[in-house]
């Protein structure tokens, strides 16, 4: 199963998809509010996507299904088997986001303009301050994220059991490399690999490494960390 990052859909793994075909049935849902999935009938936090996710299972009769996750995606991975670690059998998770960052003098400066201008500036005004992918939501969405991005995933580390493969690449600025190690020390039976000149989506900027590296840990039942 794959499960795609925010403002994307199961479509951005096509090259992931045709591969994997030969050899397993594979699923690529589009969650909802991306791709083909409808709207958002309210701001969904990060348990409505993991009912979301669990309801696409039941519905297809999938069971501990191996998993890739990019991005958002694996913040639902990660919430997901902190308390069941039998939903799902090995993960790969690919420029996970979920952990808390670390704040930077640049962030606070703005983080400090930012609550001194509220006070006095309209809330269009105010929208230079957010990315453009976040001025591009519709409301519902907006609050979505904002309660998606705010759940820090840190605490569910030590609950997590599954034997998981990290890649990341080396020039990913989305979840930096800090965060990948962070999470390969928080993950009792992790494995990480960071791929040079590659980003935050490394799986379409090193498709075929990606591809075999991903299958050799699905099907080799050892696990050298």
């Amino acid at each position: 199963m794959f499960l795609h990052g925010y403002l994307s859909s199961g479509m951005a793994f096509n090259r992931q998809i045709a591969f994997f075909n030969r050899d397993f049935q594979v699923f690529a849902p589009d969650l909802k509010g991306f791709g083909t999935n409808t709207p958002m009938e309210y701001p969904y936090s990060l348990d409505d996507y993991v009912d979301e996710v669990k309801e696409y299972m039941y519905k297809y009769s999938i069971k501990r299904p191996f998993v890739v996750a990019h991005s958002f995606g694996a913040r639902i991975v990660l919430k997901a088997v902190a308390k069941e670690n039998y939903l799902f059998d090995k993960l790969v998770l690919t420029g996970a986001a979920g952990l808390k960052p670390k704040p930077t003098l640049k962030k606070c400066c703005k983080k400090i303009q930012f609550k001194i201008l509220s006070k006095f500036l309209s809330k269009e005004k105010l929208a230079r301050f957010y990315s453009k992918d976040y001025n591009a939501l519709s409301p519902v969405m907006k609050k979505s994220f904002i309660k998606i991005v705010n759940e820090h995933l840190d605490y569910t580390l030590k609950d997590i059991n599954n034997k998981t493969l990290l890649i990341f690449g080396e020039k990913d600025k989305e979840t930096p490399l800090y965060m990948a190690r962070k999470l390969n020390d928080g993950l009792k039976n992790s494995k990480l690999i960071i791929y040079k000149d590659a980003g935050h989506f490394c799986f379409l900027d090193k498709p075929m490494m990606f591809n075999w590296e991903v299958k050799e840990f699905f099907l080799n039942n050892e696990f050298s960390i």
